[in-house]
């Protein structure tokens, strides 16, 4: 197997100028870049997304609530791991205090949700997984890798004005009025191997060089691999950063000298 197919999204809240190694075609805002699932993989989805102006305050249901609503698709649990950001940029996730439906809904309409929301600064390491029924909302200047459930199920909230749909009565449903875990973020070091989210959905780890023993035999079936620094090897293909493949397991993978690269397999 070798690279994924690469989608490339033009968003108006997207960047002209990308970080290294992404380049936007010329006049082209580009806001996210996904990467096509396979079928052994299907159930998963990998993006970069770069913004330069906030994203819509919004929430994802669970399969669950996404079947009771009439949903086609599945439910959306996601992380977060941010790649670079500009001085000041932040994500506002949960909110600040607990907050009811009904007080939630006004606050949506009349726009003070985006402040009732806890806005994180960010830096390139922070990691964030993301529950569905989360409130909350990618600031400006942040560049991140999100790996998610394949859903493109989402419940805008609020959206700052722009002439978009709103999804009140179903967002407010599965909508959660509380503040975020903060044991669900963390700061990651620039290299070691470290696990980035165990879920329901999808186990995640950034791995320095070749995987331990350990790994080699949580990974020993279908899964994705990102390399983030340096390159690996699958089926004959070189794989480098920003790229994203799909491999039968992990031992078809040949890690590179001082590579680092994310691995990620459905739960």
């Amino acid at each position: 197997m070798s690279a994924l197919t690469v989608r490339t999204v033009e968003k108006p809240w997207g960047r002209d100028q990308l970080p290294t190694p992404f380049v936007a075609p010329y006049g082209k805002r580009i806001g996210e870049i996904w990467f096509e699932p396979t079928v052994d993989v299907f159930s998963l989805l990998v993006k970069y997304i770069f913004t330069s102006e906030k994203l819509s305050v919004q929430v994802h249901p669970n399969d669950a609530q996404a079947a009771d609503l009439g949903e086609y698709d599945t439910g959306k649990e996601e992380c977060w791991l941010v790649i670079d950001a500009e001085p000041g940029a932040a994500l506002g996730i949960g909110f600040k205090e607990p907050i009811g439906s009904e007080a939630m809904r006004a606050a949506a309409l009349d726009g003070s949700i985006e402040d009732l929301l806890d806005w994180h600064g960010v830096q390139a390491g922070d990691f964030f997984y993301i529950p569905s029924g989360t409130v909350h909302a990618i600031g400006a200047g942040v560049s991140l890798i999100e790996i998610q459930q394949n859903s493109d199920v989402t419940y805008r909230l609020y959206d700052y004005g722009r002439p978009r749909t709103l999804h009140l009565d179903k967002g407010i449903v599965v909508a959660r009025g509380e503040p975020y875990d903060p044991a669900l973020h963390r700061h990651l070091e620039p290299t070691g191997t470290v696990e980035l989210a165990r879920g329901p959905y999808f186990t995640a780890h950034r791995v320095e060089g070749t995987p331990d023993a350990a790994l080699m035999a949580e990974y020993a079936g279908p899964m994705l691999v990102i390399p983030r620094r340096g390159e690996v090897e699958l089926a004959g293909d070189v794989l480098l950063p920003g790229e994203c493949a799909a491999a039968p397991d992990v031992s078809a993978i040949t890690f590179g000298p001082g590579c680092q690269s994310i691995l990620v397999r459905a739960a």
